[in-house]
């Protein structure tokens, strides 16, 4: 009941949200004085539409400008005020992996929260990259839907749609969350810790804020080391649900917020169908999964690492949900999962994070699969293929291979390189296929941008900080600029009527077609290394002999 329930407010969110949504994104006009002020304060002419090539540029010089001033402030925490326990800067690698990881929105941590970083670092540094990188992820999937919306060759204004992002919907959603935690009693103050009697510590910490806006822009970073496992972030079952439903609440409202900017409404239906069928797929596999207890393994033992104030259950529907949304945060632990249940976890986000995926990122993903679906679709019935009314080329599918092909390559690349070297596997806490699961695992964290860990693995080494901020700027920007560049080309065609010939981008024929796509990809890409680490795992634990 709690899983149908759960769903079923995410869809009436999604579809309540989406409306608003489109008018903020489709107005031709600053909406309030406010926004007016900023265009003016930054110098802005936010009616100027740029090509893709500007609109590019604007996003990294952005998120240049914020690479730099995060580390600066992580660097040099030990000199900021707001340091109550007096923590002293981080090292340069962990603050090149921390600063990569939340410009990027992915979100890793290699450190635990309340022992490493300060109030300041945690609200002017992280609170404000969350903010920011779930705007641009917005902002490129509007971006996208002009570009099939229309055909004069530009995309809109990327400090508008940044601008527009950030005031109309994740400042007053994620002021709203927030009042609701501090009501459920997440800790939302700026004490200084207290030591408990026993000599352990009780930290303190404007906590709700954040954890507002990691859930909302599908951020996922913990402000302390267990994330939403620890009771100071959520501490009722109602901060639980209203947590879990903010994980997929926007990506959700995207996909219908596209259908209504592009006047592709039955399309975009088929692709809420499409991500409905993998999302909950993979959490029937989970829930399957973990029931399978097996004799020799006693339940006190399995319940290792699982969040037992909601139940096991629950704590499988945050699974599926962050690892669909490329969100991250995790109110348990992914490596006490059965294998197979921690399998599906990791399929999620080896599909690319494109089950609703990140704010705006899941959208354009999915996207990506629906040009090859069509190019694959126009090769059986032998004409070009087309989508939302423009013929799709050479180019188009070449940018579509990249956005798809790279984050795999970096997954694979990334764990291959690293089982060569033996100094990177002594971060390791098992071996066999459980210790290869946790590379795996982390390098498709970091390629995809969602920020979950399989636990087990000491990540805070100059090698793995390194290794994985490289994954995540080339996982994130690697996907939009090709993104982008797509959107610039089509934005330049003309729409063409549907004819006889036009393979229809709705119904039940394309939600099978574009499902057995995204399926096929996945299983040639990663069904080689599943097999050297999850599925032996599940013979093991299932006494099976091979």
């Amino acid at each position: 009941m709690e899983i149908v329930l759960t769903l079923l407010l995410v869809t009436a969110g999604g579809l309540l949200l989406a409306p608003y949504m489109t008018v903020v994104f489709s107005a031709t006009e600053p909406l309030s004085r406010v926004e007016t002020w900023l265009y003016k304060l930054s110098g802005v002419d936010a009616e100027r539409s740029m090509t893709w090539q500007e609109y590019s540029l604007a996003l990294l010089k952005f998120h240049t400008i914020g690479f730099f001033v995060l580390f600066a402030l992580l660097s040099l925490q030990g000199l900021a005020p707001l340091n109550p326990e007096g923590l002293p800067g981080l090292s340069w690698h962990l603050a090149l992996n921390t600063t990569v990881s939340f410009i990027t929105n992915t979100n890793w941590q290699a450190y635990s929260g309340e022992s490493t970083l300060s109030y300041l670092s945690q609200m002017l540094g992280l609170g404000v990259q969350n903010f920011l990188s779930a705007a641009s992820g917005l902002a490129v999937a509007i971006a996208l839907s002009r570009a099939l919306a229309q055909d004069k060759g530009k995309l809109g204004n990327f400090w508008a749609d940044l601008t527009r992002s950030l005031l109309y919907i994740l400042l007053p959603l994620s002021f709203l969350l927030a009042l609701f935690l501090v009501s459920q009693g997440v800790v939302q103050n700026f004490s200084g810790y207290v030591r408990a009697l026993d000599g352990g510590i009780i930290p303190g910490g404007p906590a709700a804020s954040q954890i507002a806006i990691k859930q909302l822009g599908t951020n996922g970073g913990g402000f302390f080391g267990t994330n939403s496992a620890h009771p100071y972030e959520n501490p009722t079952p109602g901060s639980n649900l209203l947590q879990l439903i903010s994980i997929l609440l926007i990506p959700v409202a995207m996909v219908f917020t596209f259908g209504a900017l592009t006047g592709l409404k039955a399309h975009s239906r088929a692709l809420f169908v499409t991500m409905g069928i993998l999302l909950v797929s993979g959490l029937g596999l989970m829930l399957w999964a973990e029931s399978q207890v097996h004799p020799l393994i006693d339940r006190i033992s399995w319940l290792e690492g699982k969040e037992l104030r909601f139940t096991n259950d629950s704590s499988l529907l945050w699974a599926g949900f962050t690892t669909a949304a490329s969100n991250g945060s995790v109110n348990s632990m992914h490596a006490s999962l059965a294998p197979l249940a921690g399998g599906a976890a990791l399929m999620n986000m080896m599909l690319g994070e494109i089950i609703f995926g990140g704010a705006g990122a899941g959208l354009y993903g999915m996207v990506l699969f629906v040009i090859l679906t069509v190019f694959l679709a126009g090769l059986m019935v032998g004409r070009t293929p087309e989508y939302a009314g423009k013929k799709i080329g050479k180019m188009e599918i070449q940018l579509a291979a990249i956005g798809l092909i790279l984050p795999s390559v970096l997954v694979l690349a990334g764990t291959g390189i690293t089982l060569l070297l033996p100094d990177a596997l002594t971060s390791l806490s098992n071996r066999g296929p459980h210790g290869l699961s946790e590379l795996l695992y982390a390098f498709t964290s970091a390629a995809n941008n969602n920020g979950s860990a399989f636990a087990g693995l000491n990540a805070n080494t100059p090698y793995f900080n390194v290794s994985l901020a490289i994954c995540m700027l080339a996982g994130r920007f690697g996907v939009i600029i090709p993104v982008l560049a797509i959107a610039g080309s089509l934005s330049q065609k003309k729409s063409l009527p549907p004819s006889s010939g036009t393979f229809p981008t709705e119904g039940p024929l394309f939600i099978v077609l574009l499902l057995s796509v995204i399926l096929l990809v996945g299983a040639l890409t990663f069904f080689p290394s599943l097999c050297l680490s999850v599925i032996p795992e599940h013979l093991v634990e299932s006494d099976l002999s091979f």
